[in-house]
């Protein structure tokens, strides 16, 4: 047991320091604190004795000097029943101290304040994170609180042993002051890595991660789910109502929102496993969602919508008629959130910013693979055959573009102006991605609009899938090029009458 006769107290976050301290002094435990948590302890009063005071020495450097002294370091470092440190103390009129109470200033809230420089630097604390890691070092002797979600546990320990707490539960405060200057060390890294880090995939990259929250399961009932977020990096979602988010949930809301923000004009995207199963743009999102929601409704049932403009009360009344998992848009009217409650386990998420990646990862068992986004869509823009698209096949083309490149691969996108028709995702080979797009536009519409293009993510190795798209009246079609089989494929669209463009970019997508 660490019997608490000697505390120091230096926190920044403020927060129940008052109660706490009272309650120590119940047990006539001496406090020695420094500048702002000193003044707050007076004004309450409660006796203390101010750091400068107890070392024989003053605080200098605006406050950035206090505790780094001999006789702070030697009272929390000393081995408490080790005769050397014990006769060394004593030489030196150093007193034991047995409890540390601080918390850090606030250098993550800084950077997210947007603040200055100078601000920001003046926020790196140099002696609490030094003192508190003395103290974990020490924990059989020594108690760190480093965060005040420890303090009512550490007062039900002092009042169950008589004034004490158990080497156990220092040890577990000890553990979290690790942690915590980990944590604090790498946010600072981070911000001087962003100011001079040029290379786009430098030689390390750390990464440090909090747990949002445990989830249900993983992508399956048997396995164990957890979302985590990176420390450096939050993203808003605000959630107005439904189920718990599952990990799946989040996957594939992610995908539609990353989607549909990729359109200028008001877009609706529906997603089915991190897959488009319909997408549409309209004069408004109505006309989007209905659009999407025709291209595959089978398919849609219990799907992820995603919209690019705010969500109003028109499109909700329509919306409700149908099993959606998830709805996710930059907002919502009022009126729409109170039709949305008609269906309490629709999830209603509000992403007011665009998603925006600095890298993307694929696990291995022994780390990442990491890459940059996939965010170049053309290298050139070149027609490599005797018909030339029109200026609407062109419109199609580019619009089946940006589908095509969210899509798994083998991927194959058959489009309109403003919709898609038919999507053909996740083959081992690139001819039966092609043959279930058309099926499905065949399935999903009566009358088929014009013109139709389609659109490859990767080069066709073949002719035949260019057989199978001019049977669907394929007019138009857009692909990487750079296949052995290129001028096969040419002169089999030259023979269809269908115009190619060859873009030079690759949209795979694993």
């Amino acid at each position: 047991m660490i019997k608490i006769e000697r505390a120091i107290v230096s926190v920044s976050d403020k927060t129940r320091i008052v109660e706490l301290v009272k309650f120590l002094k119940k047990y006539n435990v001496e406090i020695i604190s420094t500048g702002g948590t000193a003044k707050i302890l007076k004004e309450n009063g409660i006796e203390v004795i101010e750091v400068s005071q107890f070392t024989g020495f003053p605080e200098i450097l605006d406050g950035r000097v206090k505790t780094l002294h001999p006789k702070i370091y030697g009272g929390i470092l000393s081995i408490k029943d080790k005769e050397e440190h014990i006769k060394q103390i004593i030489e030196n009129k150093i007193q034991p101290i047995q409890l540390i109470i601080c918390n850090l200033y606030p250098f993550e809230k800084t950077l997210k304040m947007g603040k200055n420089d100078e601000e920001i630097i003046e926020n790196i604390d140099i002696g609490g994170p030094t003192m508190i890691r003395a103290g974990a070092k020490n924990y059989k002797y020594v108690c760190v609180l480093s965060d005040p979600s420890f303090y009512d546990e550490f007062i039900k320990e002092m009042e169950n042993n008589n004034g004490c707490v158990s080497e156990e539960f220092s040890f577990k405060c000890a553990k979290e002051v690790f942690r915590l200057t980990s944590r604090y060390d790498f946010v600072i890294s981070s911000y001087f890595r962003d100011k001079i880090e040029k290379e786009v995939l430098p030689v390390d990259i750390d990464l440090r991660l909090s747990k949002v929250q445990n989830l249900r399961y993983g992508e399956n009932p048997h396995q164990k789910g957890a979302w985590y977020r990176f420390v450096d990096k939050e993203y808003k979602r605000e959630i107005f109502q439904g189920k718990e988010l599952s990990f799946n949930n989040l996957l594939d809301m992610e995908s539609a929102y990353n989607l549909v923000c990729q359109f200028e004009k008001p877009a609706c995207v529906i997603i089915k496993h991190t897959n488009p199963c319909g997408v549409a743009i309209g004069n408004d999102i109505k006309e989007a969602y209905q659009k999407a929601l025709e291209c595959d409704p089978i398919s849609a049932f219990g799907g992820i919508v995603g919209f690019n403009r705010k969500v109003d009360k028109n499109l909700a009344e329509i919306f409700i008629k149908k099993f959606y998992e998830i709805i996710v848009a930059p907002d919502y009217d009022k009126e729409a959130l109170e039709i949305f409650k008609k269906k309490e386990d629709l999830r209603v998420i509000k992403c007011p910013e665009k998603i925006k990646y600095k890298y993307d990862f694929r696990t291995l068992v022994d780390g990442f693979l990491i890459q940059t986004p996939d965010e170049i869509d053309y290298e050139k823009f070149e027609v490599v055959t005797e018909k030339k698209p029109t200026e609407d096949e062109i419109e199609g083309l580019k619009f089946a573009w940006i589908v095509c490149k969210f899509i798994k691969s083998n991927g194959i996108v058959i489009a309109t102006k403003n919709q898609t028709l038919g999507i053909g995702t996740g083959q081992m080979s690139r001819y039966d991605s092609t043959r279930i797009a058309v099926m499905k536009m065949k399935d999903n519409f009566k009358r088929i609009p014009k013109p139709i293009v389609l659109a490859s993510d990767a080069f066709f190795p073949f002719p035949d899938s260019i057989e199978v798209a001019g049977k669907a009246k394929v007019s138009a079609i857009i692909q990487p090029g750079g296949s052995k089989s290129d001028e096969e494929v040419i002169k089999k669209c030259n023979e269809l009458g269908i115009s190619m463009i060859f873009t030079g970019t690759r949209h795979f997508k694993h």
